[in-house]
């Protein structure tokens, strides 16, 4: 799905622009309003514009249907777009092979650049300049929204910010390019083959974010593989007595500690590679729904909303962690209620075996599983909203917070019954099957919920739109028009990000490193999930929601920090099973304060050794380390030589021009400072 290969639209000097993102306003929105919105998007840089071309886009196929006429596309010139790429520091690979800030004063020294540098730039990156400058438009002296007197304005206030936490703008997305799409497509999911993903297509056309994410889901995938090949023989040959599991769990420990460091090697070198390992970080804006009493931002200098942090803290520790420690005794309730199923289910069985009643100790695990998975839901729905209501100032901690309460939960709710069989039933069939059954249930259940069900909904609305485009002529090719295609683009589910996928990794990453030592089928189970994820999440992305705006993301973020913390338990949990094993127990017959107290020694000589090893690890190459290195010289070279120049020229200046000088040699000096106290931190 993209646009066609019609005529792009006009803006209104004649010239033609590439409609690359999608403005949609509210229906009901006034029109003195759009006039100013597309006024500011024109406008000049030095006036306090975008500098952007924009256009209305023109009524569909059918006019006698409803439609909303306020719908926009926005585009821009190359020259607009290279500057936009200086002002994001987008990095690009010089001519020598490094990765460097581009730069329109050395344009020419970037490798693909040539002639007016229309095939630098990948659509992604337009679109995510694009956003940016967008993000970026600011109030000048208005005080409300023309025609919208209720939404107000202030000097500084981002324009695009304060229309959506009004409803005013409804959305903004970026368009698909069809035949882009189409490439990828084939490459990715379109036939079924035992080869690597194609990450440098995913990040060309959607970005880092999502290319990383990809490469995690394929890097986890292959380093599974041990495990499920090991796991089989151990499944198949006299497991049932569980008193070969020690072997098994020790390998588990290394495995677990050993993948996470050498991911954070490979996600580091696929980042330098892609020219965001390096990049610094934009300075943070205010979330479009963050409120507060105006006041001045001590750091920018403008006019913003101000939030008290201790009224925050308030609201997060007297009713955000009430609230979740609620969730939690809930959860422990439906355990409780599970196992009472299992009790009885296990008590028809003894009475009266038979083929039936065998198949009804499955029932109360699956009940369970399906449970699980819809209190997750609704959980997750919850610790929105309250994380919302939390009135969190950047996106960067509402992200935190979020991540923080549905992890606490989601854990907590997978694991705690598996925990409960474990150490305190210590019913290592129960374990085993409980595991098995919670595993497939859940896999089913995420690739209805994610890939089929998202599928038949976008399948639905395609024909709709189809039929109705047929009704006025018949397309040879089934392509729809330009109008057609962005309205339909516009009616998809809005893709929410990499979220849901990771914690879907993480509980499975859980599942394995935790208990698979009891059913070492787990990895193997994993394997065969991520490979049908793998087709799932591609088909998805490129035919169910829309296109996402590009992340450049440096590395997977919060949940590094996540699956190491898991990897952490994973030392005491695998312990705790060894220690219970029957070989371990028959060298402390007499004692078993003595086998606890050997259990928890071990535990801390693994747990040293497991930090030990991360730190002996480095996060970064040592090749990519001296690169990074040998760039930061350089620029300092490059900075120093402006400034020495600057101080040979203040002499030949003139009097009136003295004071000019003066404040460019001080801007110079405190950014060379900044960069020393950098490089010395």
């Amino acid at each position: 799905m993209s646009v066609t290969n019609s005529a792009p639209p006009s803006d209104s000097s004649g010239s033609r622009f590439t409609p690359l993102v999608v403005l949609e306003l509210a229906s009901d929105t006034n029109q003195d309003a759009i006039a100013w919105l597309l006024s500011r998007i024109r406008d000049q840089q030095q006036d306090g514009g975008a500098e952007l071309l924009v256009e209305q886009l023109g009524p569909g196929v059918d006019a006698q249907e409803k439609e909303n006429p306020n719908v926009f596309l926005v585009g821009a010139t190359w020259q607009r777009l290279l500057s936009g790429a200086e002002d994001v520091g987008l990095f690009k690979e010089f001519n020598d092979g490094s990765m460097r800030g581009f730069t329109c004063a050395n344009k020419h020294d970037f490798k693909d650049y040539q002639g007016d540098g229309d095939s630098f730039l990948s659509m992604a990156e337009c679109q995510y300049i694009i956003k940016h400058l967008l993000d970026t438009l600011r109030a000048k002296q208005e005080t409300h929204v023309p025609g919208h007197s209720e939404v107000k304005l202030y000097p500084g206030k981002s324009i695009v910010r304060r229309l959506q936490s009004k409803g005013i703008l409804v959305q903004v997305f970026p368009l698909h390019e069809k035949e882009e799409l189409k490439r990828l497509s084939f490459s990715w999911y379109g036939k079924v083959k035992l080869s690597l993903q194609p990450l440098d297509d995913i990040r060309h056309y959607y970005g880092e974010g999502q290319a990383l994410y990809f490469c995690f889901l394929e890097y986890f995938t292959f380093a599974l593989v041990p495990m499920a090949l090991i796991g089989v023989p151990y499944y198949l040959f006299d497991w049932e007595d569980y008193d070969k599991y020690v072997i098994f769990a020790a390998f588990n420990l290394v495995w677990c500690t050993v993948i996470l460091e050498l991911w954070k090697r490979c996600s580091a070198s696929l980042a330098y590679r892609w020219g965001t390992l390096s990049r610094k970080k934009a300075f943070e804006e205010p979330r479009p729904g963050f409120h507060g009493v105006l006041g001045f931002n001590p750091v920018t200098g403008r006019e913003e909303p101000l939030y008290p942090h201790a009224k925050r803290l308030l609201r997060i520790y007297l009713v955000s962690l009430p609230f979740v420690l609620l969730c939690l005794y809930l959860s422990l309730y439906v355990m409780m209620i599970y196992f009472q199923m299992e009790g009885w289910a296990l008590s028809v069985h003894d009475q009266e075996p038979s083929f039936w009643t065998g198949v009804l100790l499955f029932i109360p695990s699956i009940i369970y599983a399906v449970v699980i998975e819809v209190m997750n839901l609704i959980y997750r729905y919850a610790a929105e909203f309250l994380t919302e209501w939390e009135n969190h100032r950047l996106e960067s901690s509402y992200q935190n917070h979020l991540v923080l309460k549905v992890l606490v939960f989601n854990f907590f709710n997978c694991f705690a019954s598996l925990f409960y069989i474990a150490f305190v039933m210590q019913d290592m069939v129960l374990l085993r099957q409980s595991l098995a059954t919670l595993l497939i249930t859940s896999q089913i259940l995420n690739q209805f919920m994610e890939a089929f069900l998202p599928y038949w909904l976008q399948r639905r609305r395609n024909k709709k739109m189809m039929r109705k485009v047929q009704k006025r002529r018949t397309l040879e090719d089934k392509e729809l028009p330009l109008a057609e295609q962005v309205r339909l683009e516009a009616d998809m589910s809005t893709y929410l990000g990499t979220f849901d996928d990771y914690l879907e990794l993480f509980l499975l990453f859980g599942y394995v490193s935790l208990f698979s030592c009891v059913y070492p089928l787990a990895a193997v189970l994993v394997v065969l999930n991520n490979i049908t994820e793998v087709y799932s999440d591609a088909f998805k992305m490129c035919r169910v929601f829309k296109r996402p705006f590009s992340d450049p993301a440096a590395n997977i973020g919060v949940w590094q920090l996540a699956f190491e913390a898991m990897s952490v338990i994973a030392v005491v949990t695998n312990c705790s099973l060894i220690g219970m094993s029957p070989q371990v127990k028959a060298y402390f017959p007499d004692s078993e304060s003595q086998l606890i107290l050997w259990t928890v020694a071990i535990e801390h000589v693994l747990l040293a050794f497991k930090f030990i090893l991360s730190f002996l690890i480095p996060d970064v190459p040592k090749p990519i380390q001296i690169s990074l290195a040998r760039l930061e010289f350089e620029s300092l070279e490059a900075l120093k030589k402006k400034v020495m120049i600057l101080v040979v020229h203040i002499h030949d200046v003139p009097l009136l021009g003295l004071l000019r000088c003066r404040w460019e040699f001080r801007q110079m000096s405190l950014i060379l400072g900044r960069m020393c106290i950098y490089i010395y931190i």
